[in-house]
């Protein structure tokens, strides 16, 4: 009896600490969804990951190397992290990679965050988008970074507090730039494991316990499949036109399809592909930091090259012309030199540079050539022509030249029908002619 009683007693303790552990996942095989982002955080990739989290099935792995990116494409990865019914990880890979400034925030996010030996995470400041302008700072200017670097302050510790993460560490990544190594990032609690590669994590995520939507949940990896998830047609693209380099170069052909279809009116072909560029050329624009005097400059720069083949300055319209070209090249994305993955890189500026010139001051020199030589239609175009007589000179009458009858006048009279006469000058509406045969 007394056996019976302690049973029964023992029954809800016994209820409800099952209540309290972590549910079991099945250890069949599980597929695991492997994402790759080496590069920049940008729409892109924000859609690359979202799609990707929804099609895995089980867990979802992201190998990370990115020394940042824009902050509003890493809160809407964040956001979907956060929410997710199934376990994320995100791996820093491979050696020497890194998981800088918005890397950091989508590493921390993550269900389990890992890093390989030889790589980093940390230096999230927010990128300061007036550089080169701090003498000229106002005070409204000076409150929105102070504002700025507040919430991504707190946007960093509200991601840490959740998953258990260093959060001292975290507002520091912020406010101070600091950064650390794997085995640092371990050690401070800021990631979980450090590995040499995905098989190596998976047997140290075994029995791991993850937070999900549902409950806590123990994890079982020790039976996987790997699913590699490259990025979609859509997605590539994109990512291509979202680079800086690739942009700048899109909207250069744009301008020059333009300057070509306005010139040559009809030509279609230029206007057509320039027409497609800078359409591509401006979608990029909403996905970087674009500085809108850069743009200025670089119009600038195209309409004084064009106007000195119109106007003669001495050189003047041209000059200025090569110098708002290369600023607007350089100012055209405004991010920090410590972030040049926002910025147009200098080898790429100065050949575009330097070809830009190199073609508007070939179209000025022949425009000069052209005006200095001698005009080639209307009267002055005649002079010099042969023509034949049609109407006997006496000394006046009418020639035909390359079929077009003009009144003449001849130094020698008479000159009989059919005679081959040569123009020397215009006088009025009248050639004034001489006999090629004057014997």
């Amino acid at each position: 009896m007394l056996f019976v009683f302690f049973l029964v007693i023992s029954l809800p303790s016994r209820s409800l600490k099952a209540q309290e552990e972590p549910k079991e996942e099945d250890n069949s095989k599980i597929s695991v969804t492997v994402l790759q982002l080496d590069g920049t955080i940008n729409p892109a990739t924000s859609l690359y990951i979202q799609n990707g989290l929804k099609q895995a099935e089980d867990m979802l792995i992201l190998k990370l190397n990115t020394p940042g990116g824009l902050l509003s494409a890493t809160r809407d990865i964040v956001q979907a992290f956060l929410e997710s019914e199934i376990p994320v990880v995100v791996y820093v890979s491979p050696k020497g990679g890194q998981a800088a400034s918005a890397g950091m925030f989508i590493t921390m996010a993550a269900h389990v965050a890992a890093m390989a030996p030889a790589t980093n995470i940390g230096a999230a400041s927010p990128v300061h988008m007036n550089q080169g302008q701090e003498s000229e700072e106002t005070e409204n200017t000076k409150t929105l970074a102070r504002k700025a670097m507040h919430d991504t302050a707190a946007f960093a510790r509200s991601i840490a507090k959740d998953r258990g993460r260093n959060e001292e560490w975290a507002e520091q990544a912020v406010r101070e730039a600091v950064s650390v190594t794997a085995d640092e990032a371990v050690e401070n609690q800021i990631v979980n494991f450090m590995a040499n590669d995905l098989h190596e994590l998976m047997q140290k995520m075994n029995g791991f316990v993850v937070k999900l939507p549902s409950g806590e949940t123990r994890l079982q990896t020790s039976n996987y499949q790997f699913n590699y998830v490259k990025m979609g047609a859509k997605e590539f693209l994109l990512d291509l036109i979202s680079n800086p380099n690739v942009a700048y170069i899109l909207m250069i052909i744009g301008f020059y399809g333009i300057y070509f279809e306005l010139s040559n009116p009809g030509s279609l072909f230029p206007g057509i592909v320039g027409g497609i560029c800078l359409i591509l050329g401006f979608f990029a624009m909403q996905t970087l930091p674009l500085n809108v005097a850069g743009i200025a400059l670089l119009v600038l720069g195209l309409v004084l090259f064009a106007l000195e083949t119109q106007i003669t300055s001495g050189g003047l319209l041209a000059v200025g012309g090569v110098v708002s070209f290369t600023l607007g090249s350089f100012m055209l994305f405004d991010a920090e030199a410590s972030f040049p993955a926002l910025r147009v890189s200098l080898s790429v500026i100065l050949p575009v540079v330097l070809l830009t010139c190199l073609f508007f001051f070939v179209a000025i020199g022949k425009v000069l050539q052209a005006q200095k030589s001698k005009a080639h239609t209307g009267l002055e175009g005649l002079v010099g022509e042969e023509g034949v007589v049609c109407d006997e000179l006496t000394p006046a009458g009418q020639i035909e030249v390359h079929g077009e009858i003009w009144n003449a006048t001849s130094t020698v009279s008479p000159v009989s029908i059919n005679k081959t006469v040569k123009i020397i000058k215009i006088k009025g509406l009248t050639c004034v002619v001489e006999p090629v045969d004057k014997l």
